[in-house]
């Protein structure tokens, strides 16, 4: 290829790539794309501010400069008319105090729940589950406050770190637990109960989603009452679907219709056959492996 047909080529490209038409690229740019890696060191920020306490002095100093970064990310932002930006921000740093409160149970509930704990600084500095949950519970303030894109970019930034996906949008009571965590989803129209705990790869998910932006606002996603535990693998669906207030739910269930209080749900244990030796009588009623 020659140097004047690569021009040319680089000139159809970049006219092409440059329009703007009327696609969902296009909306989403005219729509206005936060910074996000300044969300994320912001989101970061906040939660050591929230998990790692700090003398008066060094408060004095870090929150103004907390409060100075939110206001540069809210003013990229396409918020709606009238917003006021420092009220917005003024109502978040008041929340910080109760943030923390919830964290704090939080920890406190990992560690009464988790016998291999073997500190709560354990806890802070290296569950998975309590990084999530913060980095949630900070996100669905936000979310709360009509903030558009951030709180849904620092739970995706959550979910990339700890493979457990909450959507801000979910309301979760206090003392939230969960074991392990990973392949753990919460949808947006989720609403658990205090005393919650949950383990790997449960999903809180919708029933369908083909009707799309027809569903917006409609509540999709299950709600589990107080004192709820669910197992590893289960998957519970649907808006109307409600786990009563201390049932236990068994690894790898299916759920799809609400169950009362007090419930315990669990699949039929699937038979186990093995044979034993050489000398075994008769062959396993099973697919022989080469191992």
């Amino acid at each position: 290829m020659s140097a004047d047909s690569r021009d040319e080529t680089f000139e159809r490209t970049i006219s092409a790539l440059a329009s703007q038409g009327e696609d969902a690229i296009s909306k989403a740019a005219a729509e206005g794309f936060p910074d996000r890696e300044a969300v994320v060191e912001w989101a970061e920020r906040v939660r050591s501010l929230l998990l790692r306490p700090r003398d008066r002095s060094a408060l004095r100093a870090e929150l103004p400069t907390l409060t100075e970064r939110g206001l540069r990310i809210l003013q990229s932002l396409p918020l709606q008319g009238g917003s006021n930006l420092d009220s917005l921000v003024n109502r978040f740093v008041e929340r910080l105090p109760a943030l923390r409160a919830l964290l704090a149970e939080d920890v406190e509930a990992a560690f009464e729940g988790d016998p291999a704990a073997k500190s709560y600084a354990e806890i802070v500095l290296a569950y998975p589950a309590l990084r999530a949950i913060a980095f949630y519970r900070i996100a669905h303030e936000l979310h709360l406050l009509g903030i558009p894109m951030v709180p849904r970019l620092i739970t995706e930034y959550a979910h990339e770190r700890t493979g457990i996906d909450i959507h801000p949008g979910a309301r979760i009571g206090h003392r939230f637990f969960i074991d392990h965590g990973t392949g753990v989803v919460i949808g947006e129209t989720c609403e658990i109960g205090d005393r919650v705990r949950l383990y790997q790869g449960v999903t809180l998910g919708a029933l369908t989603t083909r009707k799309g932006q027809a569903l917006r606002g409609v509540k999709r996603h299950p709600t589990l009452e107080e004192d709820v535990t669910i197992y590893a693998g289960a998957t519970i669906l649907g808006g109307n679907t409600v786990i009563g207030r201390g049932s236990v739910i068994g690894g790898n269930v299916w759920l799809t219709e609400s169950v009362p209080p007090g419930s315990k749900v669990q699949i039929e244990p699937p038979r186990q056959l093995m044979q034993f030796g050489e000398s075994a009588s008769e062959p396993p009623q099973q697919m022989e492996w080469d191992l």
